[in-house]
């Protein structure tokens, strides 16, 4: 019934302003256009006020002129003096009236320095208020434009520019896809034109931004401003363009509701989804296998050996891929990344990286899961939306826990909550650090983070410890802090986002390391995998290959790659980056009418 009565809604509102639209002006053109006028009627004021001074000038002076020639014992018209004194203001000077008494001579000393010292003043005030400065504001006007080309389609509108779309742009061009920035404010669409963002000047409730941003060609509008202008930015796009897919991300769960009746395809909690990551990479402890994502059935999952057997051998030794036909994609120690081979030797703080079917990873467990008590223990630092969402995934998986948290009005009922300062030793031992297999430090200042994080690390060697990072240039320092995994906003919220657009094209392990599925490029169909050496050229290792809706995992290094086939890959940042640069087209999918996995 709700999403009933907001169609209809939708639907006067959209009949509403189609009428007024060719004659509406929107509220930021109103109100630049209100300020470009009041500032042309203060530079007019000036120049009027300016103009006035100089002609009582002009006229005192000629008087004086006449006064002092009198005196003289000559005699000049009025056209004279006037001639006399713009002359002499100018400092032309023609020579041909002169004064020959002294008090001549100094009064015309007086109109050349008053006269070049007004001028130098009038001629460049209007000069640059008339001229320089109306020419400078439509330049910058002109160099973000207000509209996008016809030819413009499958292309994607983000509504603001924080950490989660630059990291959306960032994939969007290495996959090859347009996108467009709308911004309300022409000084800040001019700066990020000149960083090289492709941006557009427009109001974020007014239809003919969207019209001109050609949002019916769009594959896809990204709302992620506040509950409300997102519901406003809904309805707006969704009464121009019907069939656009629309998301928006949401900071209450009460506006979840609201924006699928506005229109929203998808409504992304990013607090809850980086949640669920942060839980989801603490729950591989006690030699058990969790699963982080799945390509076409490949299951990728994570598996610490810290309690196991598997310590201190190599993964030769361990023979895990003879013994249960899991792949080892690598393993993740504490923010360095390497591919498995046989000499890799693993350490109590290593997680390894596996893929295989349901099958295979249940015969892996079998082999190592431990019955360690604190595999079932944590201790959540931070009671806000990203702590709250972690608990709700240790509750489901049965995960005894605690929240540290210092306000006390940020409690819920049903959760075991600790009121109290993390940094405080006794705080920790009162929520169970030290029979807890792992920590989450979730607050949104990455200080705080770094510092908690060292002190956990101090206080626990053995816990494995997942930090939350707000800024990309903490992402290290939190690793050498002594944190296991770190996940960020922009990493978790550009990948849900990124996913839903794409068809869960990408798989992020943690900030900085990512499995990623890609076309097979046109440069390697037919060839092999050993004759390909995509790992040497790119730093990117391949999990798997997908042709005609099936995957092998453990690919055969010597059977030729299919030309319509698909890679899964594993890599870095820096490593995905190069595959694009080494494939160049290698990533581009058709925009619509792709298969959603």
């Amino acid at each position: 019934m709700l999403k009933s009565l907001g169609a209809t809604m939708a639907q006067v509102t959209h009949r509403r302003r189609v009428d007024v639209l060719p004659s509406e002006m929107g509220r930021y053109d109103r109100a630049q256009h209100v300020a470009r006028r009041a500032a042309r009627r203060r530079r007019v004021k000036t120049v009027v006020g300016l103009s006035v001074s100089f002609v009582v000038m002009v006229g005192v002076f000629s008087s004086a002129f006449h006064e002092l020639m009198d005196r003289e014992g000559r005699s000049y018209s009025w056209a004279t003096s006037v001639y006399w004194t713009l002359t002499t203001m100018t400092t032309l000077g023609f020579g041909d009236i002169t004064f020959e008494s002294d008090a001549g001579r100094l009064f015309s000393v007086v109109v050349l320095l008053s006269g070049s010292a007004f001028l130098l003043v009038m001629l460049p005030f209007v000069f640059i208020q008339f001229v320089f400065i109306p020419w400078m504001d439509e330049r910058d006007r002109r160099r973000a434009p207000r509209a996008l080309p016809a030819a413009t389609s499958g292309h994607m509108i983000l509504t603001s520019l924080g950490p989660v779309e630059a990291d959306l742009i960032e994939k969007a061009d290495q996959a090859e896809v347009p996108y467009v920035v709308i911004v309300e404010d022409v000084d800040h669409a001019g700066r990020l034109h000149d960083e090289g963002r492709t941006v557009m000047v427009g109001a974020l409730d007014d239809p003919r931004t969207y019209h001109n941003a050609r949002v019916a060609e769009a594959a896809m509008v990204v709302a992620t401003q506040n509950d409300q202008i997102n519901t406003n930015i809904a309805f707006t796009v969704r009464e121009i363009a019907p069939n656009v897919d629309i998301v928006a991300s949401a900071n209450s769960p009460a506006s979840v509701d609201i924006l699928e009746i506005a229109g929203a395809n998808r409504v992304v909690q990013l607090g809850e989804v980086l949640g669920a990551s942060m839980a989801a990479r603490t729950l591989g402890l006690g030699g058990q296998s969790h699963v982080i994502g799945s390509f076409a059935g490949l299951q990728i999952a994570e598996a610490g050996a810290i309690g196991t057997d598997l310590v201190n051998r190599t993964l030769a030794e361990t023979s895990l891929r003879q013994r249960f036909g899991v792949g080892i994609v690598g393993v993740w120690d504490r923010g360095e990344f390497t591919i498995a081979t046989a000499e890799t030797c693993l350490r109590e703080s290593s997680m390894l990286l596996l893929a295989g079917s349901t099958d295979q990873l249940g015969a892996f467990d079998a082999a190592y899961v431990t019955d360690s008590p604190t595999a079932k223990k944590a201790v959540i630092i931070g009671g806000g939306r990203v702590g709250r969402a972690v608990g709700h995934a240790f509750a489901a998986q049965g995960i005894e826990f605690a929240i540290v948290e210092q306000l006390p009005e940020r409690q819920r009922d049903g959760v075991r909550y600790v009121i109290g300062d993390a940094a405080d030793r006794l705080v920790l031992e009162e929520a169970g650090i030290n029979d807890a297999g792992a920590v989450l430090i979730t607050t949104h200042d990455d200080n705080v983070n770094v510092y908690l994080t060292r002190y956990c690390r101090g206080l626990r060697p053995d816990a494995r410890i997942v930090s939350r990072s707000r800024l990309d240039r903490n992402v290290s320092t939190l690793y050498r802090a002594g944190a296991d995994a770190v996940l960020s906003y922009a990493g978790t919220g550009s990948g849900e986002i990124w996913n839903h657009f794409r068809g869960d094209e990408t798989l992020l392990v943690a900030h900085g390391l990512n499995v990623f599925r890609t076309p097979i490029p046109l440069e390697l169909a037919g060839a092999t995998l050993a004759e390909a050496h995509v790992h040497r050229r790119t730093q990117c290792n391949v999990v798997a290959v997908e042709f005609a809706g099936s995957i092998q995992g453990n690919p055969d290094a010597h059977a030729p790659l299919p030309a319509e086939g698909e890679l899964v890959l594993v890599g870095t940042d820096l490593a995905e980056a190069r595959f694009s640069e080494v494939f160049p087209h290698a990533r581009r999918r058709p925009l619509f009418g792709r298969v959603r996995r």
